[in-house]
């Protein structure tokens, strides 16, 4: 019945497109982490030529951020997508959410230009002595708002640990280069006027923006199943929605998920977008973008997904 109820409200719209002077244009409203404004704005794109008369409105934040906006502020998205899945339970269970999908992996990178100091000698063996030279810069993002942020704590967490270098997490954080930003993409148009040396992104990002980047061992960029154990040990404490109090992340390997909060407005408009976006032309499109899907996706409750959706999820153990 779900399912019917979704195509005949796809078809009414169409349908009432189609009559003269009737002008109909339904609003969804996806509230994303700013690494995925590329490849979204692609997907909708795509998906627009489908539903050409659904408007589709993005707004790009820092994954708790987004997130808080329809928790803390009251607002109405169709569509949460977050760069850590377990934002979702975390910040969304059960008032406004009961189910998420994963969809896509990334992995953590130093982002540079050619303008940046030293980049024509920075390397995955040495990027960490380079960051604390004098005039050199580096941004990271607000690990309170945005899981890159501390994404980026637990790499110098890592690395301390994985080079051997007793002490280099104090040395990078809060030294006399870092710069702050509220989120990962916010650091790019820093690096491109050259006002930034370093930035600490995801792979995707610095694919889509066509900057250099250094590629981190595997073993601390949080991009390997087989490593997993082992990024356990970096943890990183954040901002509760309590004030006062902390949540503690620990490290694990960069999975992206989404969900459709309970009250969203036109759920169903919600579920037609997903559902391309897991479908083989929407991966294809987080693939070229830097994103590698998860086939099939992972959900936390398959009876809880959307009938639309339960073809492409599988549960976690």
């Amino acid at each position: 019945m779900k399912r019917l109820a979704i195509s005949l409200f796809l078809v009414l719209i169409v349908t009432l497109s189609l009559i003269p002077g009737c002008s109909v244009r339904t609003t969804l409203t996806i509230y994303h982490a700013g690494s995925l404004t590329i490849p979204f704005d692609e997907v909708t794109k795509e998906f627009n030529k489908l539903y050409p008369d659904i408007k589709v409105e993005t707004g790009a934040a820092g994954s708790a951020t987004a997130i808080r906006k329809v928790t803390e502020l009251g607002k109405k998205a169709g569509i949460i997508a977050s760069a850590d899945y377990i934002l979702i339970p975390e910040m969304m269970f059960p008032e406004y959410a009961d189910w998420y999908i994963t969809f896509a992996y990334n992995r953590m990178v130093i982002a540079y230009t050619n303008k940046s100091r030293f980049g024509d000698e920075i390397n995955e063996d040495n990027w960490y002595e380079i960051l604390q030279r004098h005039g050199v810069n580096y941004g990271r993002s607000d690990p309170d708002r945005d899981p890159c942020g501390y994404r980026t704590l637990m790499v110098w967490q890592l690395a301390e640990d994985h080079y051997s270098m007793p002490g280099l997490y104090n040395k990078l954080y809060g030294g006399g280069g870092e710069i702050i930003r509220g989120m990962e993409v916010e650091l790019i148009a820093l690096l491109e006027s050259g006002d930034l040396d370093y930035a600490f992104n995801y792979l995707s990002v610095a694919k889509q923006h066509r900057l250099n980047f250094v590629e981190l061992p595997a073993e601390i960029d949080l991009s390997s199943q087989e490593f997993r154990d082992y990024y356990s040990k970096a943890k990183v404490e954040i901002a509760s929605k309590k004030p006062g109090e902390t949540i503690t992340k620990t490290g694990k390997p960069i999975v992206y998920g989404i969900t459709i909060p309970k009250n969203a407005p036109h759920p169903e408009l919600a579920v037609a977008w997903i559902d391309f976006l897991l479908s083989s032309d929407g991966m294809a499109i987080m693939e070229a973008n830097g994103q590698p899907p998860i086939i099939p996706a992972v959900t936390n409750d398959k009876s809880k997904l959307p009938d639309e959706l339960r073809k492409y999820g599988t549960e976690s153990n």
